[in-house]
């Protein structure tokens, strides 16, 4: 330890890096703000999250009795595991109250959707971002090809222009 207190290890030793990130829920639904949430895990998922696999996939979270649950996520067992887990059983999220009255009153009032978007380690810890969403129709999917598709082009055209 340093004379400050603080530790001298690097951002490597802690494990800031990405895990998983749910590229489909930016294409289905339209995105608000995020927000992070702490998971309650156990060891050998942990320890999987670590060697970088999970899938965010089907995941969303719900909220039961107050509390906020991530369903769907899939976190695969280590062969090696002593003690496996279940890959896709509910998770508990770790928020403030305040922030679970948000949800809750997101997901009834405004019937939107809560996605789990990235699931990461933050300085040490492993942590869930979390935002509400509404589904997009297939046409507002269409017009994001196409935008999507027109942009690339544009891109495109520039670099052969300046290339020569």
């Amino acid at each position: 330890m340093s004379p400050k207190g603080k530790d001298k290890r690097n951002k490597a030793d802690f494990g800031d890096r990405v895990v998983a990130v749910n590229r489909r829920a930016r294409f289905d639904y339209e995105l608000g703000d995020g927000q992070e949430a702490g998971l309650v895990l156990i060891g050998s998922e942990v320890r999987a999250l670590r060697e970088g696999s999970a899938d965010l996939s089907d995941a969303w979270v719900d909220i039961k009795n107050g509390e906020a649950w991530v369903l769907g996520m899939r976190i695969p067992t280590l062969p090696h595991a002593a003690f496996a887990h279940e890959e896709k059983r509910p998770r508990k999220l770790l928020l403030h109250r305040p922030q679970i009255d948000r949800l809750t009153g997101l997901k009834d009032k405004d019937r939107m959707t809560l996605v789990a978007l990235k699931l990461y380690f933050k300085n040490g810890r492993c942590k869930l971002e979390i935002a509400a969403g509404k589904g997009k129709k297939t046409h507002d999917k269409r017009s994001a090809l196409r935008e999507r598709d027109a942009a690339k082009e544009a891109r495109d055209a520039m670099r052969r222009a300046k290339g020569g």
